[in-house]
Formats: C-alpha cells, sequence, structure tokens
C-alpha cells in the first residue's frame, strides 16, 4: 500500500546528547509523549536497536479513551536517525539534524487512512512541540 507522507519538525534549543536521551529514554517518553494537557503517557518502553520494539500507553486523563502505540525499530543511527515500522505497515523516520548547541528533529511518517492529514500532521506536531518544551525546560 501507498501512503502519503507527512513532515513535521521542530528546532530544540539543546545539544544533541540530551534531545537523544529525551527522544529514547521511557523516564522521559512519559513526560512529553501526548498531544494535549488532557492526556498522558502512564508507561513507555523501548528497546533501541535493529528489530526492537517500543511501546507507549497515550489516553485520556479522565480514563475515557486510550490506546497503545507500538512499532519495530528499522534503523538506527546514534545522534542521527531512528526509524521504526508500525505494525499496519506505516513507515517513520526520525532525523536528528545539529546545529551547535540546538537540534532539529524532522520527523517524516506514513499518513494513515481515517483520519485527514491535517488532523494528523496537527496530532504529532502537537506531540513534537511537547517533546521540544519539555526538553529545553528540563
Amino acid at each position: 500500500m501507498k501512503f502519503e507522507k507527512i513532515t513535521i519538525k521542530a528546532v530544540i534549543e539543546s545539544d544533541i546528547n540530551k534531545v537523544w536521551e529525551y527522544y529514547t529514554d521511557p523516564v522521559h517518553i512519559t513526560k512529553w509523549n501526548f498531544a494535549s494537557n488532557d492526556w498522558e503517557c502512564p508507561t513507555a518502553s523501548v528497546d533501541l536497536r535493529v528489530g526492537g520494539k517500543m511501546n507507549s500507553r497515550m489516553q485520556a486523563k479522565d480514563g475515557s479513551f486510550g490506546f497503545d502505540f507500538e512499532a519495530t525499530y528499522t534503523e538506527i543511527i546514534l545522534f542521527e536517525k531512528i526509524a521504526y515500522l508500525i505494525p499496519d505497515g506505516r513507515n517513520v523516520n526520525i532525523n536528528f539534524n545539529t546545529n551547535g548547541n540546538n537540534t532539529e528533529v524532522v520527523l517524516i511518517f506514513d499518513a494513515e487512512t481515517i483520519n485527514s492529514l491535517e488532523l494528523q500532521q496537527k496530532g504529532w506536531q502537537a506531540i513534537l512541540d511537547n517533546f521540544k518544551n519539555y526538553t529545553e525546560n528540563n
């Protein structure tokens, strides 16, 4: 199946070491991996190697809705790139570009077919913006 691609990005005012750690460590993932303040990510697991799995629970704080997001890592280049495959066949590529003490995170993902492209772009961008704010302020 051919998927449309969506690109989102953010410049994090932090060095690549911190950005990489906060993006890949489950302790940090649970602090930023949600699109709005009425959601949470109570659990996350990461086996950061090709063939390893990642899983995170995203849910409304009031318990009204939630889902597990899981994927299998397909490429890891330390401090440069993470790629993974979602079980429905969609690919996600995350590139980390350093510029002094700033790190640009560029995320390119295959869109799913249920929600509009705009809704998906806004949702994933909100999560990346949450990551930026968490990383810069902790």
